[in-house]
């Protein structure tokens, strides 16, 4: 039996917690009558009187749904006057069950009589609506519970999607720019390989879904396609290196998560020397964790505590809030200089490997 399905089908479910509830009155009565040494037909009288419980609780169902919206005073008057009167009738019937079974055909002298030990069963007709009240309250908690959680998975989605998809236009214009100018030189089978990589890099960073992780080795070529693209632009003046562990190479990380630090230290550190510089890209395994580093030989920049300050700056603010996202604060981002000189960006994750 799929309990799941059942428990949504609020239908079914009561129906099947209703004659659960029933059998079980009627399983303690029961029991309590073996210490009282009653005939067999007692078993009989049992029977009717769950089944007569069952049959008469089933209105209030109906009825506490139209006062579902009303104010608690008016639901607390109305579900004490409905379990009473309830309770009267199913202990009228419970009464003529045991003389008409048990005691023959027995008729009381007063009709008051009829009535007796009806407070008993409002007892048990109200623990019945208390008990449908308190149902229905923890599945509409448990519903907005749900909806919260699906509303913040939504919202989480958006905001990853967004982070994911803040590419620099900066960085579109100059690769346009440079493929236009190349074009007019006449160095068309470079402006051709330019434009190639350039599809292939966007492709990359637009098919990544930005809720999943990919292997390290994807994301370096997608890396390695981005700074293919820049090299076009600056030819010798920037250089490349990368250190990376063969036991990293298939761990996960958020895609494009290297590209926005590259990105930064193109624009401060090589497009502002003559000589340009070069980047070095480096992860190792530390043991459970996966270190990252990106570094530059570039002026450096004013830092503070781990934290880089630059005007209208975007890409390491937004790459902490992927990484918050996605590891929601099992991980580490700190912004350092560099030796001898240059800015270097350190980032631990958690090491996972896996599907990607």
């Amino acid at each position: 039996m799929n309990w799941t399905k059942l428990i949504e089908n609020r239908n079914r479910l009561f129906w099947l917690v209703h004659s659960a509830g029933w059998f079980g009155f009627a399983l303690v009565h029961y029991l309590g009558s073996l210490l009282h040494d009653l005939r067999d037909i007692f078993l009989v009288i049992i029977f009717l009187n769950a089944y007569a419980g069952w049959l008469f609780s089933i209105p209030l169902r109906y009825l506490y749904r139209r006062i579902w919206n009303f104010t608690p005073a008016k639901i607390a008057m109305i579900v004490i006057c409905t379990s009473y009167v309830t309770g009267v009738l199913w202990q009228i019937v419970q009464n003529i069950n045991y003389w008409e079974i048990y005691k023959h055909g027995y008729r009381p002298d007063f009709l008051l009589y009829y009535t007796k030990n009806s407070m008993f069963s409002f007892s048990i007709m109200l623990s019945w609506s208390v008990l449908y009240f308190g149902t229905k309250y923890y599945q509409m908690l448990q519903k907005e519970k749900q909806n919260v959680l699906q509303a913040n998975t939504v919202a989480h989605q958006a905001q990853l999607k967004m982070l994911r998809y803040q590419l620099n236009p900066h960085f579109l214009f100059n690769t346009l720019n440079a493929i236009s100018t190349l074009i007019l030189i006449k160095e068309n089978k470079t402006a051709n390989g330019m434009v190639t990589k350039l599809s292939e890099f966007l492709r990359y960073s637009l098919d990544k879904d930005p809720m999943k992780k990919v292997t390290l080795s994807s994301e370096v070529d997608a890396l390695k396609l981005y700074l293919d693209i820049e090299k076009v632009r600056f030819e010798e003046r920037l250089q490349v290196k990368f250190n990376i562990s063969d036991d990293c190479q298939q761990s996960l990380v958020p895609s494009m998560i290297l590209q926005p630090l590259a990105e930064n230290s193109i624009k401060h550190a090589i497009a502002v020397q003559e000589q340009g510089g070069t980047i070095t890209v480096s992860v190792s395994k530390f043991g459970s964790d996966l270190l990252v580093e990106l570094s530059d030989d570039g002026p450096g920049a004013d830092i503070k505590n781990g934290n880089l300050y630059r005007e209208h700056g975007v890409g390491l603010s937004n790459t902490k809030e992927r990484l918050q996202a996605l590891y929601h604060g099992d991980f580490s981002l700190v912004v350092a200089n560099n030796s001898p000189k240059g800015v270097k960006v350190n980032i631990r994750m958690p090491y996972e490997t896996g599907k990607a």
